[in-house]
């Protein structure tokens, strides 16, 4: 895993208006030139791969003018678009992946703007140049802990993707008794509004009375899964931490509102872990930081 820890508990693009639509950009039959759309702009950061090409599928990305198909490249001097807009892509078309570790504290949510003025976890993050950062997954304004970003789409899509059920490890404080029935069938799987789910993993880790600390494992990414699985067993969730995703380990000396950047070795690691292969990206250059900083950068 990586990094190594302890895991102790905590002490849009707008539509463009309807007009007449311009000529479709055929896919390229020369394989060997150019690289489709959405592979150079997910790796750039600019929305996952799946995104893109749902952009590419309502119309909203033109390549020198015509419409661009799922199958269409781009080669240098090509001007792109997105609703309209003219978009750089040469620029980060062979950008070095950067991935953060980044402690979420509760009260911040994973968004770029809030209509409700609530702070965002992006304002804590270095200032990208020439991309932006693509969370990975997402936890709620009530939980805190791991928190991967990326500067990579096709790294973000893969580590979310539902067919990779990569496992998410949380340290959980509930208030309520948990007889060994209980954890029996949060095991096997409860029916909740939208499915069956299920932990699979619960370990007790420690504590007395009404307030105790489990581990619990879960390989989907649904919303509020944890809280909503205990709560079917009325049992109440007082305090919620992620600890782990995949192989990535929330640093144990990591506060909250830091971060850790991954160092080239641990990216290949994580690389392998998502099946993609390591020497389709640059790597960072001799001098990139690598150590755990905080606050806004």
């Amino acid at each position: 895993m990586l990094p190594k820890t302890e895991q102790k508990p905590p002490k849009p693009f707008r539509k463009p208006a309807p007009e007449a639509r311009p000529e479709t950009v055929a896919a390229a039959p020369d394989e060997g030139a150019g690289e489709r759309i959405q592979k150079v702009l997910a790796r750039g950061g600019v929305a996952s791969r799946r995104e893109i090409e749902r952009w590419m599928q309502e119309g909203r990305v033109t390549v020198n003018g015509a419409l661009a198909e799922l199958g269409t490249r781009l080669r240098s001097g090509d001007h792109l678009q997105i609703n309209g807009r003219y978009v750089d892509w040469q620029k980060f078309d062979r950008q070095p992946t950067r991935v953060l570790l980044y402690h979420k504290p509760v009260g911040e949510v994973v968004t770029r703007r809030d209509p409700e003025g609530r702070p965002v976890i992006f304002t804590q993050l270095p200032k990208l140049a020439t991309a932006r950062w693509i969370a990975v997954g997402r936890l709620d304004i009530n939980t805190s802990g791991l928190l991967l970003v990326t500067n990579n789409g096709e790294l973000a899509n893969l580590l979310m993707h539902p067919k990779t059920q990569i496992e998410r490890e949380y340290a959980v404080r509930i208030l309520g008794e948990v007889p060994e029935a209980m954890i029996e069938k949060l095991k096997q799987g409860v029916e909740l509004e939208d499915g069956l789910a299920k932990f699979d993993e619960v370990r007790f880790y420690a504590g007395e009375g009404a307030n105790k600390w489990y581990y619990v494992t879960v390989t989907e990414g649904r919303n509020r899964l944890v809280r909503r699985l205990w709560e079917s067993q009325q049992v109440v969730v007082s305090r919620l931490m992620r600890v782990r995703y995949g192989p990535v380990v929330l640093p144990e000396r990591l506060k909250a509102h830091s971060f850790y950047e991954l160092s080239d070795k641990e990216l290949d690691t994580l690389f392998e872990f998502a099946g993609l292969p390591r020497e389709s990206f640059p790597a960072q250059p001799k001098d990139a930081p690598k150590s755990a900083r905080a606050g806004k950068k």
